[in-house]
Parts: C-alpha cells; sequence; structure tokens
C-alpha cells in the first residue's frame, strides 16, 4: 500500500530533515535509475580490479578470488558505515557518487603509475579494491532510505535489490563483451567513473534546492569531470609508462582482447610476443621452440594430408606445417579472434609467418578447442597443441587426461599428437604430469627438450597413435628421422637425437607425480610451484 501524503512528509523529515520540504517527486524516478547504475558500476568495478590484479601479480585465481572477496568484504564495511550517516541524505549519496567516479576513474592509472615505482604493487591494488567497496556499499542503504519516501518498506526494499541486480547481470555483459575487448582496462575505468559521475551530477541538478551543502558539491561536480577529461586525454601513456617496467624491450603493440593482454616489444632487429605477460617466443631463436614442435610429429605420422593446429594463432607453428607440399588441409583454432587477426594483419608477425595464416590451405576457427573437439568427427593425421602454459585453471584444463582422449579419437591410425610441455628444468613436475597424463589417455607417448636462449630449457611431449609401441622404439624411430625434405634452420638429425636424451636424474620423478585430471588439476599445483624467478 502506498504512504500517504503526510506519512511521507512525516518520513522525510524525520530522515532527511529540512530537505525533504524541497525534495522532487522526480527523484524517484531517478534514484530507480541510479540503483541499476550502482548494481552495473559495482561488478564491473569488482572486475577491473581483479583483471589488473591478474596480470600485474599473476596467478589468475588467487587474484580473482581474493581481489573480489576484498571488494565484497569493503561493501560489507561500507553498509556497516553508513548507519552512522545523518541527515541531509541526499548530499551524503551524491558526495558518495562524486568521490566513487573519481576513483573509478583513477584506478588504474594510479596502479600503472605507481607500478613503476613500488616494488609491492599488491598493496596499493587491494587498498583501492577496499576503497571502492566501501564506497559501494555506502550505496544501496544511502539509496534505500532515500526510496523509502516513495515507497513502502515491502516494496522498497525488493524494488532497490531488484534493480541492483538487474545492474550487476547488465554490468558482467558489459565488462565482458563490450569493456574488456574495446575500452581494455585503460578506458574501461574511465567509462565506469563517467557513468557513476552523470547519475550523481543528474541527482545534483533534478534537486539542486534541496541541497544543503551547495558549495562543497558544485565544487566536486566541477573538479571531477575536469580530472576525468583529462584523463581520457593522459591515460594511456601513463599506463604504456607503468605497463613499459614490466618489460626489459620497447613495447611497439599493446591490446587488451576478451581473453588476454596481447603485447609485442623490441629489442634492435628482435621481437618478442607476450600474452598476460608471459613470453610466448622472440624472433631472436623462435625456430628453436616451433621446429621441435612441428617437424618430428609431421615426419613420423604415416599422413600429413589433414594437420589440426590448436592454440598458435600467432601462424608460427602453421608455416612450419605448409613447408610440406602433401598437406592439403590445416585447421587451425585459436580462441581468441583478436590474435589471428593480428598474426594477419601485423607487419610484424606477416614477416615471421610468412603469411602463413592467409594460405588457401588454412581455415582458421575462433573458438574454445575443447568444444571444437567435443563437437567435430573430422580425423587428422596430426595434431599440434601450442597452448599457453597451464598457469590458471582454464589452460590447466586442455593438458588434462579427458582432453588428450578426446584429442585422440580424432587422430587416424599412425597419426600423431605433439604438445608443447613447459620447462622439464622451470617446473620439472609438470612437464614429468604431462608426459605421465598423455599414456594416460591411452597414447604411446615420449617427451623431449631444447635449449632456447630466451625461453631456457623447454620441453614437448609427443603421442603415437599406434598400439603396442614401446617409449624406446619410439625413440628409435624419432632419432632415425633426417628430414631431408624441408629446409629449416636449427633442426636435423644431430638436433633430434640430442633432443631426446636427457641428464641425470631428469625423469627419475615420472612415476611420483599425479596424472593431471579434469577433476583434480594438479598440473595448476605443480606449476605454482616451479621455479620460475630463477630465470
Amino acid at each position: 500500500m502506498r504512504v500517504n501524503s503526510s506519512v511521507r512528509t512525516s518520513k522525510l523529515n524525520n530522515e532527511a530533515d529540512s530537505q525533504g520540504e524541497k525534495i522532487r517527486v522526480g527523484l524517484s524516478f531517478v534514484l530507480k535509475a541510479c540503483i541499476f547504475t550502482t548494481g552495473l558500476a559495482g561488478i564491473v568495478a569488482e572486475y577491473v580490479m581483479a583483471t589488473m590484479a591478474s596480470y600485474l601479480l599473476g596467478n589468475a585465481v588467487l587474484q580473482w578470488a581474493l581481489t573480489i572477496s576484498l571488494m565484497l568484504f569493503a561493501m560489507g564495511i561500507g553498509s556497516w558505515l553508513s548507519r552512522y550517516i545523518q541527515p541531509p541524505l541526499l548530499d551524503s549519496f551524491i558526495a558518495v557518487e562524486f568521490i566513487l567516479s573519481l576513483l573509478c576513474s583513477i584506478s588504474a592509472v594510479f596502479v600503472y603509475f605507481f607500478s613503476v615505482h613500488i616494488q609491492n604493487i599488491a598493496s596499493i591494488i587491494y587498498l583501492i579494491a577496499i576503497g571502492i567497496g566501501i564506497l559501494i556499499g555506502l550505496e544501496i542503504p544511502l539509496v534505500t532510505r532515500l526510496n523509502n519516501y516513495f515507497e513502502e518498506l515491502r516494496i522498497n526494499i525488493s524494488s532497490v535489490m531488484e534493480k541492483d541486480y538487474y545492474g550487476a547481470l547488465f554490468g558482467g555483459l558489459l565488462f565482458i563483451f563490450l569493456a574488456l575487448p574495446y575500452l581494455g582496462l585503460t578506458y574501461t575505468p574511465l567509462v565506469l567513473g563517467s557513468a557513476n559521475f552523470l547519475v550523481a551530477f543528474t541527482l545534483f541538478i533534478v534537486n539542486h534546492k534541496a541541497l544543503q551543502f551547495k558549495r562543497g558539491l558544485t565544487a566536486l561536480s566541477i573538479a571531477i569531470p575536469s580530472v576525468i577529461i583529462l584523463l581520457f586525454f593522459f591515460a594511456e601513456p601513463i599506463i604504456l609508462y607503468g605497463e613499459q617496467s614490466k618489460y626489459v624491450d620497447r613495447i611497439i603493440y599493446a591490446e587488451q582482447t576478451r581473453y588476454q593482454r596481447i603485447v609485442l616489444t623490441q629489442w634492435k632487429d628482435y621481437n618478442w610476443l607476450y600474452l598476460d605477460g608471459n613470453e610466448q617466443f622472440s624472433s631472436y631463436d623462435e625456430e628453436r621452440y616451433h621446429e621441435p614442435l612441428v617437424h618430428p610429429a609431421m615426419n613420423l605420422c604415416v599422413s600429413r594430408r589433414n594437420v589440426l593446429i590448436l592454440g598458435g594463432g600467432d601462424g608460427l607453428a602453421a608455416r612450419e606445417v605448409l613447408k610440406y607440399p602433401d598437406v592439403k588441409k590445416l585447421v587451425l583454432v585459436d580462441i581468441d579472434p583478436a590474435m589471428t587477426r593480428l598474426a594477419m594483419e601485423n607487419p610484424i608477425l606477416l614477416r615471421l609467418n610468412r603469411n602463413s595464416l592467409k594460405d588457401k590451405r588454412v581455415s582458421i576457427l575462433n573458438e574454445d578447442a575443447y568444444i571444437f573437439l567435443k563437437r567435430i568427427d573430422s580425423l587428422f593425421g596430426v595434431i599440434i597443441i601450442d597452448f599457453p602454459d597451464p598457469k590458471s585453471v582454464t589452460t590447466a584444463r586442455l593438458y588434462s587426461r579427458q582432453f588428450y582422449h578426446l584429442a585422440s579419437r580424432h587422430l587416424i591410425r599412425g597419426g600423431v599428437m605433439v604438445t608443447q610441455a613447459t620447462s622439464p628444468f622451470f617446473a620439472k613436475r609438470v612437464f614429468l604430469s604431462i608426459l605421465k597424463t598423455m599414456r594416460s589417455a591411452g597414447i604411446s607417448a615420449i617427451a623431449y627438450h631444447n635449449h632456447i636462449p630466451t625461453l631456457g630449457e623447454w620441453g614437448w611431449v609427443l603421442g603415437f597413435n599406434v598400439t603396442g609401441i614401446s617409449s624406446s622404439q619410439l625413440k628409435k624411430m624419432l632419432g632415425g628421422i633426417e628430414f631431408p625434405e624441408i629446409d629449416t634452420n636449427f633442426l636435423n638429425r644431430e638436433a633430434m637425437l640430442s633432443m631426446l636424451n636427457f641428464g641425470k636424474g631428469m625423469l627419475d620423478e615420472l612415476d611420483e607425480v599425479e596424472i593431471n585430471d579434469e577433476m583434480d588439476l594438479s598440473i595448476y599445483h605443480y606449476y605454482q610451484k616451479g621455479s620460475w624467478d630463477i630465470y
């Protein structure tokens, strides 16, 4: 039941003091729009801070869980603090929105700038996340108390929470499909801050006469948009300045996609590709990675007619595959369309991959590799798996027993599957677990390794889809390949023989490591315990 005029006036006088006489009835509509925006801005702010933490600090699962948990905890603190805010409530709410818009806008710029000067940037990220969380926590109780003038408690609470949750859904979709891929961490916080400011400014204009602290709020309404406008011009160079500190060499290209951060750097005449801060290759020595990845499998298989590459969106593995004239079809599946687009447009990558992705034999599919393997019924003579390291739960799943078993179903009899298997030196248990996991999927598998100057010691695991073949037989077969048909910069028979042999004790822990299973991603935990900081 709607409260009558006298009850409304009584509520307003008790809650908002003399402010109530002047508040326009239109405030109810503006408040409802504000609640929706609050939910939207809140969820986007959480995702921005979590993404920033995972990118700058690594260990995405830990950082997302920790950052969002801290923000939710801070929202609880903000809700608790709101009980001590006395009338005039509208002034307080507008002030909170103004301050929140400023903090959201400067968050990314502030973090990236100080990442150059402060070694423990985690504390800065968490403090900003907590600050944003407290301000978000203040919003809902304040807007509920203001809306109490227009609606009875039962309707008021449900109305406020309903629009807040709707806003959260819209914000999540906005962040995933629009903000992160198109605005990135540079402009998403600025757009978010601008939205918060516009809501607060609308309340400020519509109810200007009812406000008691006009002078202070007017000053904020001028200062904050001035800061936001300046940041729209200077945010990108500031963030690039901060990001540059993560890399030894000069950044010549950077893009935040829906899936990852792509960075290209340059030193003298050489280039490096990084995904989420992790080196993928250097033009200085990339052939020492891509030739061992591709050619042993291409020479061991019974047919090279149909080849599948999972990952490898840079086109360098495809370049090696296309050296074989008997390849009739190459399917490349990479989840990130931005990566394959870059490989077909960027002059540096085009020079390195020799326009491989534009070859008429190549079909490019931008989708999840797991889903792709589940939906198709095609068979391939060679499957090359060139995924990033299993440093997250998402990528660790692509090194599981279930994944290798699924991939093996798409191999012809006598077909070969090969995967990059990270470093047998810096992440020995990861390397061994990949070997053991592939064997557990019913495939005869063997490991080999090579020293890559810019990456360190690196490894691969190759599986042969023939029953009853032993590791020693497989090793003998690989060691006998002459690689006569192709032009290589590094790989020959002597190099292959060297790669098949390991130093003392390198494979001794094979029986001790666990198989990487979807229900127990042991490889992810092994990776987190690797000795990467040594390199």
